[in-house]
């Protein structure tokens, strides 16, 4: 197959010691590569530097010269911020090309899901999801041979995570992703980079069975590394008494033979098997629990983003009391994070809003997923103090969660997100909240870190609001739903039903009209009219069941959708 890229001997030091050491590997015509690892362990820093954005410290990349690459960037740079979505995506061509490319731009765009009105929009005012299909248009105009994508699922709701999945299911190049979702890896590469101890792991694998094949490679290496440890302690201690023998008794031919045993010892060291060090950090909340009916109510709670903006939706009533675990879910732009934030500024300002409530002895934690809790002139020791005054407890903190004694001087803008996370977690957990309220906490967060994240908050303390995409930490996490959808937050038992709601596209409004043309207006009537009967049936056929036997919340969810298909055919 044709070679695309290499690297030779590839390092990464930083200030406080090197990311990687001696990367050497080929990347081939066909490979979609995943690329994982530990919070803070490069694999950004490995990105830049294969796309020349970032200079090595010792080796180099070499790029075949029929291969043309782009990357997809985790956030959308600043200078991109003031532009229109269609200059945004030419700004990434030679200025002379622009107007003949611009066609091809308005193609991308469209084919990324945005309207020729989207296409007008500054870059600035989009979501993060947009964000996404924004940055892969760009790349895409450049038409490369392999793109390189650093962790584009982040900020990303169910629907347009499964539109980025069957992208690159599509796509007809190559590339490297660095994402947290094994479900998406799964589905999209045929090989697994492992970034960790300072070395490369690949195998032909997706990721699943490739970090399922390192851990059975730990553990052979841990028996064989066991095994000769063994030796080598018999060793040793054999020649510490013939050394102690050759002394006792004047004995020449026993010392030197106790010195060849002593460097058989350093020989056997060196060839030893390497062990690795694992993840530094093991994510733990604690919390405290306040015996109370309702740590927090919301009545009749209209939701906007900014004061003097229309609502985004409402909540007609619910509550959330000490061991509820509450995840928070919908489509991007509904207003999950909206609802933490107007909680956590009532919270803070002492006056509740008309609508909410919150028990007065609550303490309240809150993970803000732009994680500016964390000052970014801060140093680390000092952006600990709000949730820990005592020096010693933060001391002691910082050095369990995996930074060194150096890095306590560090200043917090200069962590990766996953370190920033990090962090945040460490405070977290030190001030021990009584309730506690996490937007996207994973969106940073590596494999390891969302697994203990889930087993964490099974048995977390107090109560828990959660805002998350992710679908298997809200079912192994959560005993309690809550959907935003049409503009109500509604409580829902059945959360498989909830999260195949959110896969269905929007319905459009009663009083718009169908977007068809004359002549294929009376396929799109009995395209409605057959939806209709079909939901219709299962409707009455669960009114038929037995009352246990029969599922209120789907019931719920039909009649709303035969409402809206009516009001739909009625506008026909």
């Amino acid at each position: 197959m044709t070679t695309l890229l290499s690297t030779h001997s590839l390092c990464s030091e930083t200030a406080f010691g090197p990311l990687f050491t001696d990367l050497s590997f080929t990347l081939k015509k066909g490979d979609r590569v995943g690329l994982i690892g530990y919070n803070g362990c490069g694999k950004s820093t490995l990105l830049k530097l294969l796309d020349g954005s970032q200079a090595p410290s010792s080796g180099y990349v070499s790029i075949a010269n029929h291969c043309l690459l782009a990357r997809v960037e985790q956030h959308l740079p600043e200078s991109l911020g003031p532009l229109t979505m269609l200059d945004a995506v030419l700004d990434n061509i030679p200025h002379a090309e622009r107007e003949i490319q611009r066609w091809r731009a308005e193609a991308l765009l469209a084919e990324m899901g945005f309207s020729s009105e989207d296409q007008a929009l500054t870059a600035a005012t989009l979501s993060g999801g947009q964000h996404t299909r924004l940055l892969l248009a760009r790349a895409l105009i450049t038409s490369p041979d392999l793109l390189l994508l650093d962790e584009p699922g982040n900020h990303l709701d169910l629907p347009t995570l499964l539109w980025l999945e069957r992208f690159l299911n599509g796509w007809n190049g190559s590339f490297i992703v660095v994402s947290h979702d094994q479900q998406l890896l799964d589905n999209v590469t045929n090989t697994s980079w492992i970034l960790r101890d300072h070395r490369l792991h690949s195998f032909s694998l997706p990721c699943s069975a490739a970090r399922q094949a390192l851990m059975e490679q730990d553990e052979s290496d841990a028996l064989r590394f066991k095994a000769e440890q063994k030796e080598i302690n018999r060793v040793a201690a054999s020649a510490k008494r013939l050394a102690v023998w050759g002394h006792v008794y004047d004995n020449e031919d026993l010392s030197r033979k106790a010195k060849q045993m002593e460097k058989q010892v350093e020989r056997l060291k060196a060839s030893q098997t390497d062990v690795t060090a694992g993840s530094q950090w093991r994510l733990q909340l604690h919390g405290d629990l306040l015996r109370a009916d309702r740590l927090l109510e919301l009545e009749k709670l209209s939701v906007s983003p900014a004061a003097g903006v229309a609502p985004l939706f409402s909540v007609p009533i619910a509550r959330l009391k000490s061991g509820d675990r509450v995840a928070v879910f919908g489509r991007n732009g509904c207003g999950k994070s909206s609802l933490l934030r107007l909680i956590w500024q009532q919270y803070q300002a002492s006056v509740m809003a008309e609508g909410l409530s919150i028990h007065p002895r609550v303490a309240l934690g809150y993970y803000d997923q732009t994680l500016h809790q964390l000052a970014d002139s801060a140093t680390l020791f000092d952006a600990l103090e709000p949730f820990a005054p005592a020096p010693e407890t933060r001391k002691m903190a910082l050095i369990s969660a995996g930074f060194a004694w150096a890095r306590h001087g560090q200043r917090v803008d200069s962590l990766s997100g996953g370190e920033r996370s990090r962090l945040l977690f460490v405070g977290l957990t030190l001030a021990r909240y009584s309730l506690l309220m996490l937007d996207e906490p994973t969106n940073h967060l590596d494999m390891e870190g969302k697994e203990a994240l889930a087993e964490t908050l099974q048995t977390f303390a107090g109560g828990v609001l959660l805002v998350s995409h992710d679908r298997q930490l809200m079912q192994r996490s959560c005993n309690r739903f809550w959907l935003i959808e049409n503009g109500v937050l509604e409580e829902w038992h059945d959360a498989d039903a909830a999260w195949e709601r959110l896969r269905e596209p929007l319905p459009a409004a009663p009083d718009s009209k169908p977007a068809v043309a004359p002549e294929t207006t009376s396929d799109a009537v009995d395209d409605l009219l057959e939806t209709l009967l079909a939901l219709e049936t299962q409707l009455a056929d669960d009114l038929a069941r037995k009352p246990k036997h029969q599922k209120p919340q789907l019931q719920a969810q039909w009649q709303r959708e035969i409402e809206v298909l009516t009001a739909r055919l009625e506008s026909l």
